[in-house]
């Protein structure tokens, strides 16, 4: 049965069906986003939405803001946990913090996340000497925690209230449940599935030896918080009347985010916000909208800037660093040691890695 579903998926690939596919997926889901944005938007009213931006209960804000660090902080035990599945325990937790929360940071805003990402944990990877095929494996490998944890809290969130997701999706709630319910069979179908023998992905030096049924767990644990976090940090910016539930806002939430994700659009601008404001139509436009917004300052915009920052700086200090190496022994210790800290290569590797 496997390997009559590789020869298929060699068969889709060598014809990129796959790829062609998917593009037509994308713009689908954003040509249908937009659509159902225009008729939303057309009657808001900008004076109202900036005006309940200025009215923003504080706490509300510095709550969102501290489950929004929280989510961050999660994210950095994706490259963590990758690290140590594709055998690279050796790379030190500071190195894997910076590279996960700026390429997920980047990815999110620029968009592309699988190329841009990647490209800024390259960067950043290179100089511990791991090449491109091992950080290839780390994407895959934080993507797969990034799916399993939103497949366990989509279905576990759909099962207990389905009428939350028929309000983005337009199917009947009992449909739903079901689709939800057969989502986390298929869950645990994996987990029994990676627990029973060693399981592997790819060929030759792409293959990955998927985590067992244990590490599967705690994938898929790490997947949850994350998400727990986003969702939490959207539930303190939507209006507190009608008071849906948290539960009603994290199902729709993730919907809103795969569907975001499907369009590959930067942030999933505009597929998301459809998705909100279709979900939580009982809200006040202009109140929710304004709420979106800021949770875009916040997750979005606010963490990209510092990456940036934090980029800019570690190669401001590569480049100072390696000036000053070549002026003399000793004269590039204290660059040396700044330079670590963001993860940069031994002054003996830089031309090996290409940093």
């Amino acid at each position: 049965m496997q390997d009559l579903i590789r020869r298929t998926l060699d068969v889709l690939r060598a014809k990129q069906v796959l790829r062609r596919l998917g593009v037509v997926v994308s713009l689908t889901v954003i040509a249908i986003a937009c659509y159902i944005l225009f008729h939303l938007l057309r009657t808001i009213d900008v004076d109202k939405v900036i005006d309940a931006m200025g009215r923003g209960d504080l706490r509300s804000i510095g709550l969102a803001a501290l489950f929004v660090a929280a989510s961050y902080f999660t994210l950095t035990f994706y490259d963590l946990f990758a690290l140590r599945t594709i055998g690279h325990p050796e790379v030190p937790y500071r190195i894997s913090a910076l590279a996960a929360f700026t390429s997920y940071s980047v990815g999110h805003n620029v968009g592309a996340s699988a190329f841009t990402g990647g490209a800024v944990r390259y960067r950043i990877y290179s100089g511990q000497g791991i090449s491109a095929v091992d950080v290839t494996k780390i994407c895959f490998v934080a993507g797969l925690t990034f799916w399993l944890g939103n497949a366990a809290v989509l279905g576990m969130g759909v099962a207990y209230h389905p009428e939350a997701a028929s309000a983005v999706d337009q199917l009947p709630p009992w449909l739903n449940r079901i689709v939800a319910f057969a989502i986390l069979l298929g869950l645990a179908g994996y987990v029994v599935w990676v627990s029973l023998a060693p399981r592997a992905i790819g060929r030759g030096p792409w293959a990955v030896v998927l985590p067992g049924g244990g590490l599967t767990l705690l994938q898929i644990a790490i997947g949850i918080v994350d998400l727990g976090f986003c969702a939490l940090a959207m539930y303190m910016l939507v209006p507190d009347e009608p008071n849906l539930g948290f539960v009603v806002v994290a199902v729709i939430f993730v919907s809103a985010t795969l569907l975001g994700f499907a369009s590959h659009s930067p942030g999933g601008l505009g597929v998301f916000d459809a998705a909100m404001l279709v979900g939580l139509w009982q809200m006040d436009k202009e109140e929710l909208l304004a709420g979106m917004l800021l949770f875009r300052l916040l997750y979005y915009i606010i963490p990209f800037v510092i990456s940036v920052i934090l980029l800019t700086l570690r190669e401001v200090m590569l480049g100072s660093r390696f000036k000053r190496a070549n002026q003399g022994p000793g004269a590039g210790d204290a660059a040396s040691s700044a330079a670590s800290s963001l993860g940069m290569p031994p002054s003996g590797k830089y031309g090996d890695t290409g940093a």
